[in-house]
């Protein structure tokens, strides 16, 4: 099969085969796994074991079991909608990997460098508070401010347009987010390549359900997953790809970038032009999946999506009363915004200044059904 790893002697089962106890203590991180040291210091801000005895009052509406966490508090340094700066990392309403609870609170479940981790983070006031857990918990509150967009620099941007100049005013609390993690947003960007968002939402969540392990933390009742490991995506069987409506072009993309995970990993710490080529080295992907990536995990201000099939009429209708523009005449417009284009863009869809429908929506397809 194409961009399998060669097979082991005895190969650990999936997941998805794993006995039900088996599949929870998978999902449950170890106590001694939790790590007892305070997280990166920053201003105003602290990270402290969790409740004493190691376990937290349940939240409102959130069942689960008890375990161990660790917490931080982090103080913005200007106004911070956690809804604008997080909403990206949503691929679509049933995300298994992402939630928003109606306390206002926002969980995440990711795959980090030293294990799987859960992040509750929730507005308190002008600060921002942030509950972890997991093996890679202490990793995820490290990078919380990087997370919400302490990297990114907003001051740089200067409107040219009234449009622009409008929405930054009422959208102040926009920054740009920075994951750190490459592959959990490069694989569902290369699922969402030529296909509707339904289609690629659906095949999304199918794979990390059925593949990814249950998130640590009291996240039963809101079913977080945490998305496979690079082996077991590789190791996902072809019947499988295309029961989640995946092409073999598509699952061929993501088979090979996981053969080289940890070198496209290394991209989150490049400059924004050799992060981009080295995802780029990689046949299928090109120049929309690396921008969509990377404004993601690499929070790059200057990742414009180009090859998209809505955004240059969108930019061309908001900025030229062009519908119709393409990728050529987008960046044309965007020239005066060299560096933060991937913010106009953000301020551009964030203005409701959208050209409306003239035709039917795009059929899903269904190549399960085949």
């Amino acid at each position: 099969m194409v961009g399998r790893f060669a097979p082991r002697t005895a190969r650990p089962a999936l997941p998805h085969q794993a006995a039900p106890a088996a599949r929870r203590r998978t999902g449950a991180p170890q106590t001694g796994a939790l790590p007892s040291g305070p997280a990166a210091a920053g201003r105003n801000e602290a990270a402290v074991p969790g409740a004493e005895g190691g376990a937290r009052a349940p939240y409102p509406g959130v069942e689960g079991r008890a375990e161990p966490s660790l917490t931080r508090e982090w103080t913005p340094p200007g106004p911070l909608d956690l809804r604008l700066v997080l909403g990206p990392l949503r691929r679509g309403p049933a995300d298994p990997t992402f939630r928003m609870t109606p306390d206002g609170a926002f969980w995440r479940a990711a795959r980090t460098p030293e294990g799987p981790g859960t992040l509750r983070v929730a507005a308190r006031g002008d600060r921002v508070g942030a509950e972890a857990w997991g093996p890679g918990a202490e990793w995820l509150l490290a990078g919380l401010p990087a997370l919400l967009g302490a990297d990114d620099d907003p001051d740089a941007f200067t409107p040219h347009h009234h449009l622009l100049a409008v929405t930054e005013r009422r959208r102040p609390g926009l920054r740009l987010l920075r994951t750190g993690l490459v592959m959990e947003s490069l694989i569902p960007s290369v699922l969402e390549q030529k296909v509707t968002t339904d289609e690629a939402y659906r095949a999304w969540r199918l794979l990390v359900r059925r593949y990814g392990t249950p998130a640590p933390g009291p996240t039963a009742a809101l079913g977080l997953h945490v998305m496979p490991d690079a082996r077991t995506w590789a190791m996902i069987p072809s019947w499988e790809w295309h029961k989640a409506g995946v092409d073999t072009k598509r699952s061929s993309t993501i088979l090979r970038a996981v053969r080289a995970a940890p070198r496209l990993e290394q991209a989150s710490a490049m400059p924004f032009p050799q992060a981009k080529a080295r995802l780029e080295l990689i046949p299928g992907i090109g120049p929309w999946t690396s921008a969509e990536t990377l404004q993601r995990s690499n929070g790059a201000p200057d990742a414009v999506t180009v090859g998209d099939y809505h955004l240059p009429g969108i930019v061309g209708h908001a900025l030229a009363d062009n519908r119709h523009a393409t990728d050529e005449e987008m960046l044309t417009l965007l020239t005066p915004y060299e560096g933060q284009r991937h913010r106009a863009t953000r301020l551009i869809l964030l203005s409701g200044r959208i050209p409306e429908r003239r035709g039917p929506r795009m059929t899903p397809g269904n190549i399960a059904a085949l």
